[in-house]
């Protein structure tokens, strides 16, 4: 029987957690207060939930420690997904659940190029997606009809897919298995869809087909429940004006395998076929690596930052993509004369400027941005921790 005390302590540790992960989505994203206050709630309720009906934290005897630990592994897991941004994240669990369900997708008397898996692979995770909303929803008390509409509600939702799909699953003679394992095993039981209803179709509200199994229905939801699901123009323009002016970039350096290359990997061909493809053994093929990534570095942060930034919604507007957190470590890492140079950069005025009010000249004004810029992407992936000395030139 539970006491009045004991329910008195349970409330007041829930509130306790509630407010430390609130305060964990203000200071590592930008959402708005409300919104973090109502995605940490979800979090701190699932999690709760979980302690609840688990046999093995109720017998621990360290419910509370347990409750933090999960509430912290689930902050940390949305936190991966929001860094990674709208498009970044749906790769990244696009793989990771693809990783998962590939051997498994293919009947082992089936005969199926690696295309052509990938292609089942693709029509699986579409309704796997809708499925693992419908749990969000259910799990989570939310409306029928609600869709994720902000960014880190779309990485609250991408989290919950992950583990969702990794849930462990008792099955007989006390064996386990992951459910989206079994959801691939029974997709590839079945016969397949005559058509695959992937994400950009679905954004576009074109569905091929009226199967009973993706209905008109079933397509409207991948299109209105994941945010941001449509190609944005604007996007798409960025990123073709990346990719033809750094290959523009890579000819004139006198790279032009590099830019054969970096065209090879656009086309996200396996390692073994692009070694094929420009006659090189794998350790060549390494070193061309290693040299292509030293010019895209130089592009990025030095050649044609302004586009790239803007592209990666990381211009100097937006504080260089990071969170306010972020950005107050970055400045906090900066010496004076260098937060001086990030205010004439956000003013807009020229190098040749800034280094003769600086007393510099102007490569030395561009190799102290480069390594600014350097830093800020840096704190952006977590790559630097408060105890490093700042970076000299």
């Amino acid at each position: 029987m539970v006491t009045g005390s004991q329910q008195e302590a349970d409330r007041q540790h829930t509130e306790t957690l509630l407010e430390r992960v609130a305060r964990d989505f203000q200071q590592s994203t930008r959402a708005s207060q409300g919104n973090c206050q109502a995605v940490a709630a979800r979090i701190v309720e699932e999690v709760e939930r979980t302690c609840t009906q688990s046999e093995r934290i109720q017998a621990s005897g360290e419910v509370a420690a347990w409750a933090e630990k999960l509430a912290r592994h689930r902050v940390q897991q949305c936190l991966r997904y929001y860094r990674l941004g709208s498009r970044g994240g749906r790769v990244e669990l696009h793989s990771t659940l693809s990783a998962i369900v590939y051997r498994y997708i293919t009947p082992p008397s089936v005969q199926s190029s690696y295309y052509g898996r990938l292609q089942l692979i693709e029509d699986f995770l579409q309704g796997f997606y809708v499925e693992s909303l419908n749990a969000l929803r259910r799990e989570l008390g939310l409306d029928a009809t609600y869709s994720p509409r902000t960014l880190l509600e779309l990485s609250e939702y991408m989290a919950f897919s992950e583990r969702y799909a990794k849930r462990r699953i008792t099955l007989k003679r006390g064996r386990s298995q992951q459910l989206v394992i079994l959801r691939a095993q029974t997709f590839a039981q079945q016969q397949p869809p005559e058509f695959a209803v992937d994400l950009d179709r679905a954004g576009e509200g074109k569905p091929n087909d009226t199967d009973s199994t993706w209905s008109d229905s079933s397509t409207n939801q991948v299109r209105d429940r994941m945010v941001d699901m449509t190609p944005d123009p604007t996007d798409d323009l960025l990123r073709s004006r990346v990719i033809d002016e750094l290959i523009a970039y890579l000819e004139a350096n006198n790279q032009s395998q590099c830019a054969d290359y970096f065209v090879l990997r656009l086309q996200d061909l396996p390692t073994h076929e692009i070694e094929a493809l420009l006659g090189l053994t794998p350790r060549q093929r390494d070193y061309l690596q290693q040299r292509f990534k030293y010019h895209l570095i130089r592009f990025a942060l030095s050649h044609r930052w302004e586009l790239v930034h803007e592209w990666l919604d990381a211009d100097l507007d937006r504080d260089l993509g990071m969170t306010p957190s972020q950005w107050q470590f970055f400045l906090n890492r900066c010496s004076p004369e260098e937060v001086e140079l990030l205010q004439r950069k956000r003013r807009g005025q020229s190098e040749e400027d800034i280094a003769q009010h600086l007393g510099r000249t102007p490569n030395q004004i561009r190799r102290r941005w480069f390594q600014l810029l350097k830093l800020a992407w840096e704190i952006r992936n977590e790559r630097v921790s408060g105890g490093d000395e700042p970076t000299d030139e």
